[in-house]
């Protein structure tokens, strides 16, 4: 088990790290969840398909609830296929500038780019159908993203407070 922080900007609980990149380990499901850590992500991320811990192959396939929030030099991050959801405040106040959702992703949490004020750019996923609420709010530089057919529904102040105001 990780060790819990209860000392600065972050609390976190992990289950391990690996190649600089924390996780919550799913031992049943054999899944991964990328988590907070003891220290802030820093510049260019890249997360894998799967990790090997302990002789056990896990496939990583959740950003989980702020994995990155506040990690203000993160500049940016490659997200693979494997990744089925970004959860509720994923990015919160990091430092993204821009970002390439993979198609896999169908869910994107409440907030999960909040207060990205460097983030100018998103594509988001063609299998998305619902953007959630805040999801893009006070992303003072947004001015491209675009949004496939598939999206139905756009949830309250998704774009609250956003340089970006048309679709």
């Amino acid at each position: 088990m990780g060790i819990l922080t209860m000392t600065g900007i972050k609390a976190t609980a992990y289950t391990c790290k690996v190649d600089g990149i924390y996780y919550d380990l799913d031992k049943t499901a054999k899944t991964a969840s990328v988590t907070e850590g003891d220290s802030p992500y820093v510049g260019d991320i890249k997360i894998p398909k799967s990790i090997i811990y302990k002789g056990i192959t896990y496939s990583v396939t959740t950003i989980g609830r702020s994995a990155f929030g506040y990690d203000t030099n993160l500049t940016t991050i490659t997200i693979p296929n494997s990744v089925t959801m970004i959860e509720e405040c994923a990015f919160r106040v990091s430092g993204l500038t821009s970002i390439v959702i993979p198609n896999s992703v169908t869910y994107l949490g409440v907030g999960a780019f909040s207060d990205c004020y460097n983030l100018t750019s998103v594509t988001l996923p063609r299998n998305i159908t619902r953007i959630e609420p805040a999801t893009f709010t006070y992303c003072s530089s947004l001015t491209f993203i675009n949004i496939p057919n598939s999206v139905t529904s756009i949830g309250d102040c998704a774009f609250q407070n956003s340089v970006f105001r048309s679709f």
